[in-house]
């Protein structure tokens, strides 16, 4: 029998009698002479496509769907580009000012993705951690992704449904506190695990180890790391960044960064396995923290707004999540016999947020409004972002075949180069950005640094120095000068200007205004995704050791990494509650399509990235760490929690290619199916 959509003329499929008589109450067109047993509506079959569209743009998505059914005319009427782009603006409330996404050319495919296209399924829960998850992170080519935990275990996972577990290690045999951070090298081969040394309450050691991924998770290196919160991060391919932190007078450090082999067999105590690559002065008690390394997009370095010509202006119970280091300084504060004479700095916001001033006024228009849902508040972005979204679309076309063969000649070239060049791997890298989080009035990290990393080449042999006799005869010496002479006086660390030669200063700050607690760079290393927590406007800072107080909403700012300027921020997006002392780290995720983030209020959050609504919000029973993409296909999503447990997220059409039923699975609440976002209180499905 030939399909209802391919019926000649009027004649009705099974269900149309229905669909139109639906359209008769909605319009108040009666057709004439119509009883049960009459096929007669020959008004509905000759209106113009013109009236139909009129008629359509009152029905939601699905009934829209239905009507489609009843004959040719009328499914041809509702696939209408403009009646879906309506359809769209209106179900997820996006600016009218938002063009189509680029690449894309259908509202309706795009109304198609955004709805069974998005991570909303929780087909996995696995609940092999025994304490709080802190952390996720996905292989390169989207195979593994690995989690790490306050019960000390770092977990590989093969991401294939159901996701199943490749490796594992107990890091507390090396006298681990827990595991808090993973990455992967570009080719997958190497995993970096950070993690916190057992120690006293307010120890800041930490440690990074390297396991190998092929053909076993054998142990390829361990590297002192300090603050553990530096957490540690590529460089190239086999060499890492780790840090150290040296205080040189009463709230002044240096901070060291040190590039790392991942393979630390040498043949000679001469051949170097680490060196330094920058230190940097601290003030205030600040350090740097949170380190990443980004591709340099830019020719050369922008105008900056800030350069370093000065110091940076830059009961027991369960502790939550994985807080920052040097916490225990705001409990200093009060034996501080050093009191502040310079003016106290007035810190201004970066929202449109009025001044206010006393600290009840700063957080007024914060209070809690209802379900939670009004703070998953929209990404504003500048016109300079979306004419960037336009400029890289005509490019990413115009390269698309160009990148296929640069992939195919680096794979080869990689396999016949073999272990054994390092040198080679760094003579090929690239400039570099070296991003950090740092702070300027305060211990918190409050500030965003960039510093470019030119090319460089590791030594390939330690200068000996002079021999034991030597030091010794040049040890006596000294003494004897200092014998006929004045000793030699230290120099004035809390004077930067005195001491500025001996650092290396940091190329430009953005100031956020706010406790930095999670960063994540696009996949492109375009954009840098932040999110703080923002101080209230206009609060006075009189003391380093006592930040001001932080609000209960996580903002999401995004800097472009070309211009090192700030192309969109999302205000209140999502929940935190915790105070300055006790405030962690909540971790984001950027894909080419979507944003998602952890939050205190036990949900991640689900943003589509050009659009910049809120889609969704993905529940656990405790406060969400950290999310992750997979880099090969974003349908899939996975969270982690202080519930203890890894889910896993995939979309209704992944659902359905793997052939599962999803009505058999938990979704995400979905922000569309809010009644207060549509015109009426129908279901869009």
């Amino acid at each position: 029998m030939c399909s209802p959509l391919f019926l000649p003329g009027p004649q009705i499929s099974p269900g149309g009698k229905s669909s139109i008589c639906g359209l008769e109450r909605m319009t108040g067109i009666s057709c004439y002479n119509y009883t049960e047993n009459s096929d007669n509506h020959d008004i509905w079959w000759y209106l113009p496509d013109s009236v139909l569209l009129s008629i359509f743009q009152y029905l939601t998505p699905k009934e829209l769907l239905t009507v489609g059914e009843v004959c040719r005319t009328w499914h041809r009427v509702c696939k209408d580009e403009f009646l879906w782009k309506d359809l769209f603006y209106q179900t997820y409330k996006i600016d009218p000012n938002v063009s189509i996404m680029p690449g894309k050319t259908s509202w309706l495919q795009e109304f198609k993705r955004l709805t069974y296209h998005t991570p909303l399924l929780e087909t996995e829960v696995r609940k092999e951690h025994t304490n709080q998850v802190l952390h996720v992170s996905f292989s390169h080519n989207g195979q593994m992704f690995t989690t790490c935990s306050k019960d000390g275990y770092i977990i590989v996972w093969n991401s294939s449904y159901p996701a199943s577990i490749k490796y594992h290690r107990d890091m507390k045999t090396f006298s681990w506190k827990y595991t808090q951070f993973s990455q992967f090298n570009s080719s997958d081969t190497l995993l970096l695990v950070s993690g916190v040394h057992f120690g006293t309450p307010h120890s800041t050691s930490g440690e990074i180890a390297v396991f190998s991924l092929e053909p076993g998770f054998e142990l390829q290196c361990r590297v002192v790391n300090k603050p553990y919160d530096i957490f540690g991060t590529w460089y190239s391919e086999r060499h890492l960044l780790s840090g150290d932190l040296h205080w040189l007078a009463h709230l002044v450090s240096t901070s060291v960064l040190w590039l790392n082999k991942a393979s630390q067999e040498s043949a000679s105590e001469h051949v170097p396995i680490m060196n330094q690559l920058y230190r940097f002065y601290n003030s205030n008690a600040s350090s740097i923290r949170a380190v990443m390394v980004a591709n340099c997009l830019s020719p050369a370095s922008p105008k900056t707004e800030t350069q370093q010509n000065e110091p940076l202006t830059s009961d027991v119970r369960e502790e939550k999540g994985n807080p920052p280091s040097h916490r225990e300084l705001s409990s200093m504060s009060s034996n501080n016999g050093q009191q502040q004479t310079e003016e106290p700095e007035v810190l201004h916001h970066a929202s449109s947020r009025l001044q206010y001033s006393t600290l009840e006024g700063g957080f007024l228009n914060w209070r809690r409004l209802g379900d939670g849902f009004e703070y998953a508040s929209p990404i504003q972005y500048n016109e300079n972002y979306r004419q960037v979204e336009i400029e890289k679309d005509t490019t990413d076309h115009s390269c698309e075949n160009d990148d296929l063969t640069w992939e195919e000649e680096s794979e080869t070239t990689e396999s016949s180069d073999g272990e054994d060049c390092d040198s080679d791997d760094l003579a090929d890298s690239p400039e570099k950005y070296l991003i950090f989080t740092t702070g300027s009035k305060t211990y918190t990290p409050h500030q965003i640094g960039f510093k470019r990393i030119k090319p460089m080449s590791f030594p390939r042999r330690l200068d000996p120095g002079p021999s034991l006799k030597e030091r010794i005869a040049q040890r006596e010496r000294e003494r004897e000068r200092q014998n006929c002479r004045s000793p030699r006086t230290e120099p004035n660390w809390l004077d930067y200007n005195a001491v500025a030669d001996k650092f290396d200063k940091v190329d430009h700050l953005i100031d956020l205004h706010g406790h930095v607690i999670g960063m994540s760079l696009s996949p492109d290393h375009r954009y840098l995704y932040v999110n703080t927590r923002p101080w209230p406007r206009g609060y006075v800072i009189t003391n380093p050791l006592e930040p001001p107080p932080i609000a209960q909403e996580i903002d999401i700012h995004v800097i472009d990494l070309v211009t090192l300027k700030q192309v969109g921020t999302m205000l209140r997006a999502h929940k935190a509650y915790t105070p300055n002392h006790e405030c962690f780290f909540i971790f984001l995720d950027v894909c080419n399509e979507y944003v998602a983030s952890g939050a205190e209020d036990k949900h991640g959050y689900l943003w589509d990235r050009h659009y910049g609504v809120c889609l969704a919000k993905l529940p656990h029973s405790d406060v969400v760490n950290s999310v992750a993409f997979n880099p090969k296909d974003p349908e899939m999503l996975v969270t982690t929690s202080d519930d203890y447990t890894v889910k896993v997220w995939r979309s209704r059409s992944m659902v359905k290619e793997l052939g599962l039923n999803e009505e058999m699975y938990r979704r995400g609440l979905e922000v569309r199916k809010r009644c207060r976002y549509h015109r009426s209180s129908c279901n869009v499905d």
